[in-house]
């Protein structure tokens, strides 16, 4: 038996009719393609599909034993689309009801498609591979479609626009500490503007904006915690550089010489470490407060704050250290006391969420979250 394969890596068949893969004879077949191009006639996928129902109808005619089958990938990634495709082909061929050996013709609209190609020949023997190539006129209206294709496909986002968008970013990058003529100011520009554009297309910027604004909208219907522990955060962060900033200030002047480097550092830090904590606890509070509300609350979770409280124990001491405001025996207690907590913190936890799940286990089911 023939089995004629359409591969759709990218599962543009079940994103966009919610069709369930794989999908498996004629008629369910042909009923998907039909979904297929009426949810999206610019779909390449779609000429896939109707490719393996006319190779199939051919080799019908012919009284040849042959099925027809569209196995789907996934959008997150060549490793998990191809393990996926080759979990859907251990389910068609284990569907198919005959004693003769099946061989498989592959059919597909490209060479990203064809990638999976030794997944399938781990499976079943393969007599052949048919890609599809869609006619049309080379004029300025298909390159415009070729280039619209390009910027929305997300299968040549990454190998192609974010590549060519540092490519146009060299151009203005070599134009630093040079002489700014004019023209070479407006190209330069020019080529920057472009290869952010295309970069942020690449990395999907716009659509990953668009997600976190919508998140936002949830949560602050939803009443969840961490938009106003979010907010409050930001504030403390811009308090504690203000404050960094007014303490590398006063050190700059009670000093007589040049402050270097290090010493910034530290009067930054230490001006401003115990603004970013607030910032931290508060966050971490605030996520704490959400996850015990949906219920999905883990021991584990409460670490985050002492841990927050540990670092700055340990930064504040050494930023007063190397600013001689504090001696080696405050720094040693310290760094031991910032360590103490973290590891207490670590394992009273370890041991809360240990001794009530085992108790959970012997006798009635326990929440340790309500404990």
């Amino acid at each position: 038996m023939l089995l004629v394969l359409c591969v759709d890596l990218d599962d543009d068949l079940g994103r966009k009719t919610g069709f369930s893969t794989p999908v498996i004879g004629r008629a369910p077949v042909e009923e998907a393609a039909v979904a297929l191009a009426t949810a999206d006639p610019e779909d390449s996928d779609v000429n896939v599909i109707f490719q393996g129902l006319h190779v199939y109808d051919d080799l019908t005619e012919r009284d040849e034993s042959v099925e027809v089958a569209v196995v789907t990938g996934n959008d997150e990634g060549d490793v998990d689309a191809n393990r996926e495709v080759g979990d859907e082909v251990d389910t068609v061929l284990a569907s198919l009801s005959t004693a003769e050996d099946v061989t498989a013709l592959v059919i597909t609209d490209g060479a990203q498609d064809e990638s999976v190609i030794p997944i399938i020949r781990s499976r079943v023997p393969i007599d052949g591979v048919r890609r599809v190539v869609v006619r049309q006129a080379q004029n300025l209206e298909s390159m415009y479609y070729t280039i619209k294709q390009v910027l929305d496909d997300p299968e040549t986002r990454g190998t192609i626009l974010i590549p060519l968008g540092i490519l146009l970013l060299i151009y203005p990058l070599a134009l630093i500490g040079s002489a700014l003529e004019r023209p070479g100011f407006v190209l330069g520009a020019t080529s920057a503007l472009l290869g952010f554009y295309l970069i942020s297309r690449g990395l999907r910027l716009g659509d990953r904006l668009d997600a976190a604004v919508e998140r936002g909208r949830r949560s602050l219907y939803a009443g969840r915690t961490t938009i106003l522990a979010y907010v409050v955060a930001a504030v403390l962060v811009v308090l504690g550089i203000v404050s960094g900033l007014n303490e590398l200030e006063a050190v700059r002047e009670t000093t007589a010489t040049e402050v270097g480097a290090l010493a910034s550092v530290a009067a930054f830090g230490y001006g401003s470490i115990q603004w970013i904590a607030a910032a931290a606890v508060t966050t971490s509070l605030g996520q704490i407060t959400d996850e015990y509300i949906a219920d999905s609350l883990e021991w584990r979770y409460l670490n985050a704050p002492f841990y927050v409280l540990s670092i700055a124990i340990v930064l504040q001491a050494v930023s007063a250290f190397f600013l001689d405001r504090v001696g080696t025996t405050y720094l040693a207690m310290a760094l031991t006391a910032g360590t103490l907590l973290g590891i207490v913190s670590t394992l009273t936890f370890a041991v809360a969420e240990s001794r009530l799940s085992d108790s959970g286990d012997s006798g009635e089911t326990h929440d340790p979250k309500r404990a």
